[in-house]
């Protein structure tokens, strides 16, 4: 029998909007457990299969081949956060990966990562999460956060098994492999931790916009949970997360075109989050912390990336204790017409600034010496002419390496690290 396309009948549903009425003849199709909607979509599938069955054969070989040329058995390159080196690896045939770490080996250059060998294991591997058996018998898997304490001691993750975009986050004490109690439901992607007691998350509103900020203090009924923030503009999503100082918690508020931050002691993670510079529209700014010695204000500084006197942004500085106007900070990178600044991230000892020039993405790096005054940028030099360079997985503070991203036309994707005091990449 030769099936005819399905054509999906119209339920009008009217709605009204500033006056405004729309008629929606498929909004029936929204509902998902529906079987009128799952009869339709049935009738959907077999009629495609039907029109494709003589691309069958083809189709499979072209899967076969794609697939050929996956590397099924792989592994990231190995990333530090405190005393140890965080990576991912993968095996063949398994649909999911493996988060692992090992600890640092002070008896070799603690800032070299290790090699992972493509079979075995490497000695004092912990695996931290299996997902294939967390993925076991559920249609959907997706991990939504994986965030360890800074002591390592404390694994929160969250995971997803209806495709929703709902995650149930669950602790994990890696000491001794034994789950806590503490069960968040329903939250959004993500997890902070301040210290080894507060943990802070997201949830979303019924458009599946992040619009609050929850802390949670572990060993405690996640009913007792606080809204530390709630965003009532529907324009603007929320996101929480720290510095890489680990000195101060952020609540960053952002629509298309306007932005505003929020940012509390980490040492006070149940004290009230303060708003650096209130929102005006059409105004981005994004911040992170240094500290200098030897400034007036306090060796605190806020590093700020902002638009406020140019659409392609500048970097400004100032002290945490004392805030100007934005258009008052000191500069550090000057507005300019021919170069799109896109972010810094700041070290205890230097600066990176990334931006677009020339239509290619660069990076460069400032020194912060210790006699309070700052110094210049210098960008990294490549060989080729053509490029885009980025850093990326930089987690620690102290690091006299940067990771970098790489890749060119004729130069496929590939990770340095750069040595801060010789100038050599690895």
């Amino acid at each position: 029998m030769t099936l005819q396309p399905p054509i999906a009948p119209r339920h009008p549903v009217v709605r009204e909007f500033h006056g405004r009425t729309y008629v929606d003849d498929y909004e029936w199709l929204r509902d998902k457990d529906s079987p009128e909607t799952i009869a339709h979509l049935e009738a959907e599938n077999a009629y495609t299969k039907q029109q494709t069955a003589a691309i069958e054969d083809l189709t499979g070989q072209i899967y076969t081949e794609i697939k050929s040329r996956i590397k099924e058995t792989d592994m990231s390159v190995p990333q530090r956060s405190g005393d140890w080196w965080y990576y991912g690896r993968t095996e063949e045939g398994k649909d999911y990966g493996y988060s692992c770490r090992i600890p640092v080996n002070e008896a070799h250059d603690p800032w070299t990562p290790p090699v992972i060998p493509e079979e075995g294991r490497p000695e004092g591997e912990q695996v931290i999460l299996d997902l294939n058996a967390l993925a076991e018998g559920h249609e959907f898997f997706s991990l939504g956060a994986s965030s360890v304490t800074t002591s390592g001691r404390l694994l929160a993750y969250s995971v997803d098994t209806t495709g929703e975009e709902r995650f149930t986050l669950r602790i994990r004490n890696l000491e001794t492999g034994e789950l806590l109690d503490d069960v968040l439901e329903n939250i959004y992607y993500g997890a902070t931790w301040a210290g080894e007691d507060h943990l802070f998350y997201q949830r979303v509103d019924d458009a599946w916009r992040p619009d609050t900020v929850w802390r949670h203090r572990i060993g405690t009924d996640p009913a007792e949970d606080v809204c530390v923030f709630r965003e009532e503009d529907e324009q603007y999503f929320t996101g929480v997360g720290s510095t890489r100082s680990e000195k101060y918690l952020i609540i960053e508020s952002a629509s298309k075109i306007t932005s505003e931050t929020r940012v509390l002691p980490m040492d006070d993670p149940e004290g009230e989050f303060q708003v650096l510079w209130p929102r005006e529209k059409g105004v981005e700014y994004s911040v992170d912390h240094a500290v200098v010695a030897g400034l007036d204000g306090g060796a605190d500084r806020w590093i700020v990336t902002h638009n406020a006197t140019g659409p392609n942004f500048e970097v400004g500085e100032c002290p945490a204790s004392e805030l100007p106007p934005l258009r008052g900070l000191e500069t550090l990178i000057p507005h300019a017409a021919e170069t799109r600044i896109e972010g810094v991230d700041t070290f205890e000892g230097h600066v990176v600034a990334a931006y677009r020039r020339g239509a290619i993405g660069r990076l460069a790096v400032m020194e912060l010496p210790a006699d309070g005054c700052y110094g210049t940028f210098e960008e990294l030099e490549f060989d080729e002419e053509l490029y885009t360079a980025g850093s990326l997985g930089n987690p620690e503070w102290d690091a006299p390496v940067i990771r970098i991203s790489y890749g060119s036309f004729t130069t496929p994707a590939r990770l340095y690290d750069y040595r801060i005091a010789t100038g050599v990449f690895t």
